[in-house]
C-alpha cells in the first residue's frame, strides 16, 4: 500500500520525528499539523534525510487522513514564492509608513494646535521627536536584527509603531503626543531595519537591485506625498484620522510579515554590543537635539554648544568601545573601504538636496508667494511625482550601467535643477518653477532607487543588519540636520540683508523678524518691522536664491565624490556565497 524506502521519491515533503507517531495521538496530530499547514523546511534538505524517516512520516500521515500527501518541487516553489512576494509587499508597506510619519504631521500641526493648544516649541517637537529617535536608534536596531532575528525585530517594531500611532489621537496634550512620537520613532527604526535586512537575506543579485529600487520608490512616496495624504485626511475626516489610517495600514503590514516573512539571523552573532549601542545612540541623540534646538535658541546658546560638545565626547567613547569588543555594533574597519564611505555620503545627499525642499518650498509658496494649500500641493507634485517612476527605471538602467555612475549622474541633474529653480523663483513667475522642480525629482530618483541595495552590497551578507542600520541612521539623521542647517542659513542671510538695509532698529527685533520670515510667517515678521513688507519680501527672495546656489554647488561636489568612490559599484554586487548559503527550491537562503 505504501512505498518501500528505496521507492520513495526525493520530492516527498517529510518531517523527521523522534518516535513513531502512531504511539502518541498528540505527536500524531502535531505531525499532521506540521506536515499540512507549514512550509518550514527541516535542517537538512529532504533528499538528505534517512529514507525510513521520510517514509515513516508520510505513511503515518496517510493512515490518519486516508490518503498519501505529497508536495512536489513545483508546489513547494510556488508556495515559497508567494511568501516572498508577501514579504516584499509587507516591506513596501513599511517603506511607505515610516517616512509618511516624518513629513505628514507637519500638515496636521495647525489642527492639533487648535484642538489641544500647546506652545510653539511643543508643536515643533511633534515632528522633531520622531526624527530624533528614528535616526538615533536605527543602527542599534540593525544590529538587533542580526542577533535576535530579522522577522522578530520587524514584528516588534511594527507592534510598537502601531500601538503608539493608535494612542496619539487619544492624547490630551501636545506633550503627550511628543512622548508618543518618541516611541513611534523607536518602533519605526526597528521595523524598517528588520524589513531591509530581511529582504537582503531573501533576494540576491539583480533581483535584489529591483527589490530595493521598489523599496526606495515606496519610501520616496511616503516622504514626498505625506503632506498631501495627511492634508486630505484632515480636510475629510479630521486630524485624528491621519494617525488612525496610518495605524490601520501598519496592522495590515504586521500580519503580512507574520505569515509571509521567514526568520533569519547572523550565525556568527554572539550578543548585543550594549556599551557601543548606548554610547552611539546617546551621542547621536544629543547631537541631533542640539542641531534641532539651534534654530530656536541660536547656535551660541549653552544648550546647543553643550549638546554638540557632549555628543563629540560620546562619539569618542563609542569609538574607544568599538575598538575593544570582539563583536562590535559598528565594525570601524568598514570605513577603510571607499565604497562604504561613498554609500554613507550618498545616503545623506537627499536630505540636503531634496528633503530640505519638501519642507521649505511649501512655507515659501504659502507664506511668501501667497498660494493656497491646494495650489501648493499641486506645485509640490512636480517635485514628488518622478519618485513614482524613476527609481524603477533606475533599476532597469542598472543592468547596463553601474549604480554608482547612475547615482552621480542623478546628482548632477539635481544640481542643474537647483540652479534653474533659483533663477525661476527669482523671476517672480512661480509657475516657471515647475520644470526645474521636476528635474530635481528626476535627478534624485536615480540614486533613490539604487542606494538601499548599494548599502547592503558593500558588506558581507551576514552583516546586512549592521549595514542597514548605519545607512538609515545616516540618512534619517541627515534629514533633521539638513533641515536645521538650511533653516539657519536662510534666517542668517535674511538677517544680514536686513542689518545692511535698516538702521536704528534693535538687533533682537531684526533677528526675530528674520527668523519669522525664514519660517514663511511673513505677517508676524511685518508686524515686527512695520512698513518694511517690500524689504522683507526682497531679502527673503535674495536669501532663498543664495541658499539654492549653495545647495547646487554642494550637490556638484557630492556627485564628484560619488563618481570617485562608487563609480564602479553595482547595487547587486555581493561576496560569493559560502557553502552553507544554500538555497531552497524557492530561492530562499537557508
Amino acid at each position: 500500500m505504501f512505498p518501500r524506502p528505496e521507492q520513495t521519491p526525493q520530492c516527498y515533503r517529510a518531517i523527521p520525528i523522534p518516535t513513531p507517531i502512531k504511539d502518541s495521538p498528540v505527536l500524531y496530530l502535531r505531525n499532521i499539523s506540521l506536515f499540512l499547514f507549514t512550509d518550514a523546511t527541516p535542517n537538512l534538505p529532504t533528499g538528505q534525510l534517512p529514507l525510513d524517516k521520510r517514509v515513516q512520516c508520510t505513511e503515518n500521515c496517510a493512515r490518519f487522513t486516508g490518503k498519501l500527501h505529497m508536495t512536489s518541487a513545483s508546489q513547494v516553489q510556488a508556495s515559497s514564492a508567494t511568501r516572498r512576494w508577501g514579504q516584499l509587499f509587507a516591506a513596501c508597506l513599511t517603506g511607505i509608513l515610516i517616512p509618511l510619519c516624518f513629513t505628514g504631521p507637519a500638515v496636521v500641526l495647525p489642527s492639533i494646535n487648535k484642538a489641544l493648544g500647546g506652545s510653539a516649541v511643543e508643536l515643533t517637537w511633534v515632528i522633531n521627536a520622531y526624527i530624533l529617535t528614528y535616526g538615533s536608534a536605527m543602527m542599534a536596531a540593525g544590529s538587533l536584527t542580526d542577533i535576535y532575528g530579522r522577522k522578530r525585530v520587524w514584528l516588534i517594531g511594527l507592534a510598537i509603531f502601531v500601538l503608539s500611532t493608535f494612542a496619539i489621537p487619544m492624547a490630551s496634550s501636545v506633550v503627550q503626543i511628543d512622548v508618543l512620537r518618541l516611541i513611534q520613532g523607536l518602533g519605526g527604526a526597528a521595523a524598517f531595519a528588520g524589513a531591509m535586512s530581511s529582504l537582503a537575506q531573501t533576494f540576491h543579485g539583480a533581483d535584489r537591485t529591483r527589490v530595493f529600487s521598489l523599496l526606495g520608490t515606496t519610501f520616496g512616496i511616503g516622504l514626498a506625498f505625506g503632506p498631501l495624504a495627511a492634508g486630505s485626511l484632515v480636510d475629510s475626516a479630521g486630524w485624528k484620522w491621519s494617525f488612525h489610517a496610518t495605524a490601520l495600514i501598519g496592522v495590515a503590514g504586521f500580519f503580512l510579515v507574520l505569515f509571509s516573512a521567514t526568520e533569519s539571523r547572523d550565525p556568527n552573532a554572539t550578543g548585543m554590543d550594549w556599551p557601543g549601542a548606548i554610547s552611539f545612540t546617546a551621542a547621536l541623540t544629543l547631537f541631533t537635539y542640539a542641531i534641532l534646538l539651534a534654530p530656536e535658541d541660536g547656535w551660541t546658546h549653552p544648550l546647543v554648544i553643550g549638546g554638540i560638545v557632549g555628543s563629540l565626547l560620546l562619539f569618542w567613547i563609542f569609538i574607544a568601545v568599538e575598538r575593544r569588543v570582539a563583536r562590535p555594533m559598528l565594525d570601524l574597519s568598514l570605513f577603510k573601504s571607499a565604497r562604504f564611505v561613498g554609500v554613507q555620503i550618498l545616503a545623506a545627499s537627499p536630505a540636503f538636496f531634496f528633503v530640505v525642499l519638501i519642507i521649505m518650498l511649501p512655507a515659501r509658496f504659502i507664506g511668501i508667494d501667497g498660494l493656497s494649500a491646494l495650489e501648493t500641493g499641486q506645485m509640490m507634485t512636480a517635485l514628488a511625482a518622478p519618485l513614482l517612476i524613476v527609481p524603477m527605471l533606475a533599476a532597469q538602467l542598472a543592468r547596463r550601467f553601474t549604480s554608482g555612475l547612475l547615482s552621480g549622474i542623478g546628482l548632477l541633474l539635481v544640481a542643474v535643477g537647483l540652479l534653474w529653480l533659483a533663477l525661476a523663483l527669482d523671476s517672480g513667475a512661480i509657475k516657471t518653477a515647475l520644470l526645474p522642480m521636476a528635474l530635481i525629482g528626476i535627478g534624485i530618483g536615480l540614486p533613490w532607487g539604487l542606494m538601499d541595495g548599494m548599502a547592503i552590497s558593500v558588506v558581507e551578507k551576514e552583516r546586512a543588519g549592521m549595514a542597514t542600520g548605519i545607512f538609515n541612521a545616516v540618512r534619517v539623521s541627515a534629514d533633521g540636520i539638513a533641515i536645521a542647517i538650511a533653516g539657519a542659513l536662510l534666517a542668517t542671510f535674511i538677517q544680514w540683508g536686513l542689518f545692511d538695509a535698516l538702521t536704528g532698529v534693535a538687533p533682537d527685533v531684526v533677528t526675530n523678524a528674520a527668523n519669522r520670515a525664514a519660517l514663511g510667517d511673513l505677517q508676524n515678521a511685518i508686524s515686527l518691522l512695520p512698513g518694511q513688507a517690500e524689504l522683507l519680501h526682497q531679502q527673503y527672495a535674495t536669501a532663498f536664491r543664495n541658499l539654492l546656489f549653495i545647495l547646487s554647488a554642494a550637490t556638484v561636489l557630492t556627485a564628484v565624490a560619488v563618481f570617485v568612490l562608487l563609480g564602479r559599484v553595482r547595487a547587486h554586487d555581493e561576496p560569493p556565497l559560502e557553502p552553507s548559503d544554500t538555497l531552497d527550491l524557492a530561492g530562499e537562503a537557508k
